[in-house]
């Protein structure tokens, strides 16, 4: 998926144009945030949070240690470990089993990180057919190849209506309405692909270290068809992914679904353990494991490794007023939402994502519903402080926040200057004591509404005037 997250400000605006997106997008505040703190209740949440947070914290801390513990045990049962320091390099690899395995068609699980390699392509470029077979995945391929919009719900953004048009102009067949017809027609679409695929393609939710296993965790079960039926399965994920033992995944596990869609457990839970082996009655013959580096080693030791705890279960931007507002794709790239706005100038550049750190109010709604407990909004701030500081932003802004931080430091100036400043503002806001438009740089504020005017003095002489008054 192509970087565009210098669009943000333009698509932002695009997406708040759009009335069906609007409404199509109240599905997050109905259903995944209502849905996650009903199953929230079940449990102690700030306890197993804690727990998972430290959990995570040493898989970290001692990354490189678990990813030779997961390789040398993976590879005892059968599986070939592939590193990949780019994703550029990811894709060559998956790109070098296919060619080396002579496969022509390869079926795939919903995974970020295949969006990060642009996989589809890569193999598009070798004459590979690659099928998504995750419904929401699906809809977007036949779509044109639209890019998700949510990592956990990549066609949140679309209603039935839609759907069911889409389905009709590229089945070639009656057009349905009810969403178990429509379920059932995706089925019979997909299903001879998974017959007759060479190659699955899953992500990996996590990888466990101590048994050399990969985790998938799916609520429609095609993830199993893509790892039972076809001769080679290739899982691709992150480094970060790796927990050390079972017990941290079964961690993990009770708060990755609550937080993701609101469900105690997710309908499909798999853990695989090499290919198959001479007992076995199912399972790929061959199995890989491609863990992707793209930038992740880099937050290691920094000001943004906190961010490696994330387990990508979407519910920042499920609670985020910004992203409920514009949707997935106003951001450009892969992640989306507050993870989304540090993990892209991360990754690929706080040059080339310079409206992302802005793209949230800070109001602390993802620091307090992440299972993980990273503050996002601490991170954001430090990614604007990057920004100043790099003379990324507007030298308007930059000028401003000099003369506020000037201020800030000499409280004399700062009593005077806003001593004037609200007298001024008195003044604009006429009879109506409403601000039509604010000068200098506070014109965005106003852009779109009427700012109340001021009474005319400042917080501390009212405070002063009460207490003379109280006295």
């Amino acid at each position: 998926m192509q970087v565009q997250s210098m669009q943000f400000k333009a698509r932002a605006g695009q997406k708040l144009a759009d009335q069906r997106l609007q409404q199509n997008l109240t599905k997050l505040s109905t259903k995944f945030v209502s849905a996650r703190a009903t199953a929230m209740t079940a449990i102690d949440f700030p306890a197993t949070r804690a727990a998972l947070k430290e959990r995570r914290n040493r898989a970290l801390e001692n990354l490189d240690v678990w990813l030779e513990t997961f390789e040398r045990e993976a590879a005892r049962r059968g599986v070939t470990v592939l590193f990949a320091e780019t994703t550029t390099e990811a894709a060559r690899l998956v790109g070098d089993i296919a060619r080396r395995h002579e496969v022509k068609k390869v079926i795939k699980t919903k995974s970020m990180v295949t969006e990060e390699m642009r996989l589809n392509e890569v193999l598009g470029q070798m004459g590979v057919q690659s099928i998504e077979t995750d419904l929401g995945e699906y809809i977007l391929q036949i779509n044109d190849n639209e890019p998700p919009s949510h990592i956990i719900a990549p066609v949140v953004h679309k209603d039935k209506d839609e759907i069911a048009d889409l389905f009709a102009k590229t089945h070639g067949r009656p057009r349905l309405t009810e969403i178990t017809d429509m379920t059932r027609e995706a089925r019979e679409m997909l299903r001879p692909h998974f017959m007759t695929a060479d190659m699955g393609v899953t992500g990996g939710n996590f990888v466990v270290a101590e048994t050399g296993s990969v985790v998938l965790v799916t609520n429609e079960g095609n993830e199993g068809m893509c790892t039972v039926m076809p001769r080679v399965h290739v899982a691709v994920t992150g480094i970060e992914k790796v927990l050390p033992t079972l017990e941290d995944l079964a961690t993990a596990m009770r708060l990755l679904p609550r937080s993701a869609t609101g469900q105690a457990t997710s309908n499909y839970f798999s853990v695989l353990t090499g290919p198959r082996g001479e007992q076995d009655q199912d399972g790929p013959e061959h199995m890989y494991v491609v863990l992707v580096d793209g930038g992740r080693t880099g937050l290691i030791g920094g000001d943004f490794q906190e961010m490696l705890r994330c387990i990508r279960c979407g519910a920042c931007m499920n609670h985020c007023p910004v992203y409920q507002k514009v949707g997935g794709h106003a951001y450009g790239w892969v992640y989306p939402g507050p993870m989304g706005s540090v993990l892209t100038p991360s990754y690929v550049g706080l040059d080339k994502a310079l409206d992302l750190p802005q793209a949230a109010t800070l109001c602390g709604e993802c620091n307090s519903v992440c299972p993980v407990g990273i503050p996002l909004s601490d991170l954001l701030r430090k990614l604007r402080e990057k920004q100043v500081e790099r003379h990324l932003r507007p030298w308007k802004e930059r000028l401003g926040l000099a003369v506020w931080g000037f201020l800030a430091l000499h409280p004399d100036a700062y009593a005077l200057v806003t001593k004037l400043a609200v007298r001024v503002l008195e003044r604009m806001g006429g009879r109506n004591r409403s601000i039509a438009r604010l000068p200098l740089g506070g014109a965005g504020w106003t852009g779109t509404r009427d700012m109340p005017a001021p009474v005319g003095r400042t917080f501390r002489e009212l405070y002063a005037a009460q207490r003379s008054h109280i006295g």
